[in-house]
């Protein structure tokens, strides 16, 4: 990463990197206010379903329309295709990842783009070819992603953007930051807050044999990180002062019921956004600018970062991101930690994985085997399709098999099959 020097000494909630970063400061005089009205963005996203062609297995409906509900803490639709993310990139402003933008990256880095560019699965951004530009200058940036610990295993929808993650460390050489958002749990969720800490604990064990760049990755906890660090939390509530409850109610729908704990949580997520949020690392440099990838339902929260940001004289955090991992019984909604038949866990054995997809991941294929091999199978609804595409890195081999899937040759229990081994 340009002229950046990282290290640290171990990675735990504690662990920290050591960067020698500098850029020049923007004053706030010289950057503009995004107006209040682009933040007070309502959630639910009402979409034309005219693409929606799905319904059951190979069967089509014709719905005018589908209406996508996509926040930070539910993600649902009526389409059996799942969401339609052309919609979702109107209504939340930002840009498609497009052919140009993909060639202009594996040219200024000079690797080739991850599958998971390729094919769409990252599929929407703000800023990054601001941050090809800051790569292609020497100029420093860093990595935040994060995870909120709801149960003690991760599934294979949390894997993806922080195997996504490590390949972009990898790639562009810089720190990253990884928060886990155990208060969060606490606040949203049915748990104590003893328990919200334990699994936070837990999920990063996982986190850490995904096999990051261990001096230069710093894993946090809310919990212990906030009360430890006075710079992290004075940007909290420098964030906290910016944004009005009419505008934290238009962005994520907090009503007169939310406890206060979940109105003021947004400036916590945000804070990461900052340099100077991380003393240990950056000093007090607040003028560094960080790349997020994770999936679009967290946006929201982003989006309100980015118009907080030049008012305290940061750089706005530029953003990557993913569609969603369905869930094993459609693409109607995403995987869920909650829903242990809807997921499959890290933990998980091969039995149990077998099972799971066998009893579960639904099908695009036929009623019956000669209507399959009479019509074949349609790979935008089928949920062994669809985790392959996700997770197998040979283009050649997921094209062969959409060829004899759709074609009706290659049947509903042999892609099951498929996809079984891989995962094994």
């Amino acid at each position: 990463m340009g002229d950046t020097d990282a290290s640290s000494k171990s990675l735990n909630p504690c662990s920290s990197v050591d960067a020698n970063l500098d850029l020049k400061t923007k004053s706030e005089s010289e950057t503009q206010i995004e107006s209040e009205t682009d933040v007070n963005v309502k959630l639910n996203v009402t979409v034309d379903g005219s693409t929606d062609k799905a319904n059951g297995q190979g069967q089509t409906q014709d719905d005018e329309t589908v209406t996508d509900h996509v926040d930070p803490w539910t993600v649902s639709t009526a389409s059996s295709t799942g969401i339609n993310y052309s919609k979702l990139i109107e209504r939340f402003g930002s840009s498609s990842i497009d052919e140009q933008l993909i060639e202009r990256f594996e040219r200024v880095t000079g690797h080739k783009a991850h599958h998971l560019l390729k094919r769409g699965i990252f599929f929407s951004h703000r800023d990054f070819d601001h941050i090809l530009t800051l790569h292609e200058k020497g100029k420093p940036f860093y990595l935040y992603t994060g995870r909120g610990p709801s149960s003690e295993a991760m599934h294979l929808g949390h894997l993806i953007p922080f195997l996504f993650t490590k390949w972009l460390q990898e790639v562009f050489d810089v720190p990253l930051v990884i928060q886990l958002t155990d208060d969060e749990k606490f606040l949203w969720k049915d748990l104590k807050v003893e328990e919200c800490r334990r699994l936070a604990n837990e999920n990063i064990k996982d986190i850490i044999a995904i096999g990051f760049d261990v001096k230069k990755t710093f894993i946090f906890t809310d919990i212990e990180y906030i009360s430890s660090v006075p710079e992290f939390y004075m940007n909290m509530l420098r964030i906290q002062k910016c944004v009005t409850f009419n505008q934290a109610k238009g962005i994520f729908g907090f009503d007169d019921h939310s406890c206060i704990g979940k109105i003021s949580f947004p400036a916590i997520q945000a804070a990461p956004s900052f340099s100077n949020s991380f003393p240990h690392i950056f000093g007090s440099k607040k003028d560094i600018q960080c790349l997020i990838p994770c999936a679009i339902d967290q946006d929201p929260y982003f989006r309100m970062t980015r118009d907080v940001a030049p008012r305290l004289g940061c750089r706005k955090p530029a953003l990557l991101h993913s569609k969603f991992f369905p869930a094993l019984q459609g693409a109607q909604t995403k995987m869920s930690a909650s829903d242990v038949n809807s997921s499959i866990n890290l933990t998980d054995t091969d039995k149990q994985i077998k099972t799971k997809i066998n009893k579960y991941a639904f099908s695009g294929g036929g009623a019956t085997i000669e209507e399959h091999k009479a019509n074949g199978g349609n790979c935008d609804i089928d949920i062994s399709y669809q985790y392959l595409s996700f997770l197998m890195e040979d283009d050649d081999r997921l094209a062969e098999i959409k060829r004899t899937y759709e074609s009706g040759e290659l049947l509903t229990g042999y892609l099951k099959k498929e996809l079984i081994g891989w995962l094994k």
